[in-house]
């Protein structure tokens, strides 16, 4: 089906089997302003699809990932269809869960019978190809794919207050070429929720080749004026994160070739009783980050029914070639499981990791004061949200690595910009680590807290050292 140039006022559009929508340049499909609240109906007397009904399981998940069908272009059990063409799809009517400014966080809500609040949202298709087009405004998702088999999507461009896609449940997925700005959350977001009512990974994830960011105004990424926020205080989100939806779990997912800038890093979280493993994270260039480049969270917050719980793993991780210039350093990188249930299996390899140095306040998202370095004290978070934030600020000014076993770093740079009297390290409950050819600014670089099996070599960060075991040392 071919959309000629023109504007094109839609309310729900309803894709097919084996029908290919190709949007023409000059083609904006718009979607309708949403009834306000109150009212029975939005623009001309029109209304988007119900959302659908209630399910047993929503308890578990937010609203938007529950429901599909009340978004301007909606597709259920279909198989080989495509969007194509260099058109825009802008969101204008679409609900974007804030209250009042894009700063008052709403959260999803069952909404206003007749509202839209998803670009394009995808549930239990299978060889689907998304390539070329923009969104603009997306509403609570641009894309959102659930139980998708086969997906594709490739060169789009999406400029959008929230998410930017969220592929939830889905197999054998390429992500590629893609440029998304989403300051107010995140930008490609792997998930394994509940939604479909069933536990169901999220296998074979190749993110490669994109751009993600969270620091341009809304619209200035389309209109190519690129206007980046001036507030320093304003948040960048904007990331590629794995989780923190992760009842079905993670396998198998490359992360590679990807440009960060002015937005949160790259986070792997699994808090739902999942698996997140085999994952390869390398060839990223990362700038001005807004909290800290790596995350790692394994923890048992356990949102899902009593009979699908389980421990948790976070393993397998290979991290490479990542190079992070200017980010901010209240918080350093953070990998971290919990008492019961450790993360590992990680490696990192050449790596260059620039940051801003001590700062002067803990959080830019939430400005205090920095307080003493030597009287942090990191909190555990079990059963917490899984945000790196929450952590408040670290004791350390490259890596907080506890409760993990068998991790290994060789050729790691570590650069703050200015003097950071924080050592470059914090190990605490960690078995088995081994260092080699590590450099960090001459001063104890390793916090050692219940670490065992501990090797240390051919490093400018230290000298050379082999330990059984350090109850409490610093070397």
């Amino acid at each position: 089906m071919l959309f000629p140039a023109g504007t094109y006022v839609c309310f729900t559009i309803r894709l097919r089997s084996k029908v290919d929508l190709f949007l023409s340049r000059g083609c904006t499909i718009l979607a309708a302003d949403s009834p306000k609240p109150g009212e029975a109906t939005g623009y001309n007397g029109g209304v988007y699809d119900p959302a659908g009904p209630a399910q047993p399981w929503e308890a578990f998940e937010d609203y938007g990932h529950n429901h599909w069908h009340n978004s301007l272009i909606v597709g259920e059990d279909l198989s080989d269809f495509s969007i194509l063409g260099p058109g825009l799809i802008h969101g204008k009517g679409l609900s974007y869960g804030y209250g009042g400014n894009h700063g008052n966080y709403a959260s999803f809500k069952a909404e206003q019978s007749g509202v839209g609040n998803k670009a394009i949202a995808l549930k239990n298709c299978r060889n689907v190809l998304l390539r070329d087009f923009s969104i603009l405004k997306g509403g609570h998702f641009g894309i959102l794919a659930t139980g998708v088999d086969n997906l594709t999507i490739d060169n789009l461009i999406i400029d959008t207050d929230r998410d930017g896609m969220d592929i939830d449940c889905c197999r054998n997925v390429r992500v590629s070429n893609c440029t998304v700005n989403s300051p107010w959350d995140d930008g490609i977001c792997p998930k394994s929720s509940y939604a479909l009512g069933y536990v169901r990974s999220t296998d074979n994830l190749t993110i490669a080749n994109n751009f993600v960011t969270g620091t341009y105004e809304l619209g200035s990424v389309i209109d190519g004026t690129w206007k980046k926020f001036t507030d320093e205080g304003h948040p960048r989100q904007g990331r590629i994160k794995c989780g923190t939806e992760s009842n079905g779990g993670f396998r198998n997912i490359t992360i590679s070739g990807n440009v960060i800038e002015g937005s949160k890093g790259i986070a792997l979280e699994t808090s739902d009783g999942a698996f997140l493993e085999d994952i390869a994270i390398t060839g990223n260039t990362m700038r001005d980050v807004f909290d800290a480049p790596l995350f790692l969270r394994l923890n048992r917050r356990n949102r899902g029914p009593s009979e699908t719980m389980r421990p948790g793993t976070l393993r397998r991780v290979v991290i490479s070639d990542i190079v992070s210039y200017n980010s901010n350093s209240g918080t350093s990188s953070i990998f971290s499981g919990v008492p019961s249930n450790f993360i590992e299996d990680v490696k990192l390899t050449n790596c260059f990791f620039a940051h801003r140095g001590l700062p002067k306040v803990s959080n830019p998202e939430r400005p205090r004061p920095m307080p003493d370095w030597r009287t942090i004290q990191v909190p555990e978070q079990e059963q917490g949200y899984p945000e790196l934030s929450s952590f408040g600020p670290s004791p350390c000014h490259g890596f907080f690595i506890r409760h993990l076993k068998n991790l290994e770093m060789s050729h790691i740079e570590i650069e703050p910009a200015i003097a950071d009297p924080r050592p470059a390290f914090w190990l605490e409950d960690v078995q088995r680590a081994d260092f080699f050819a590590i450099t960090a600014p001459s001063q104890p670089n390793f916090a050692l807290h219940n670490v065992t099996d501990l090797r240390i070599f051919w490093s400018r960060a230290a000298k050379n050292t082999e330990l059984v075991k350090a109850s409490d040392q610093i070397v």
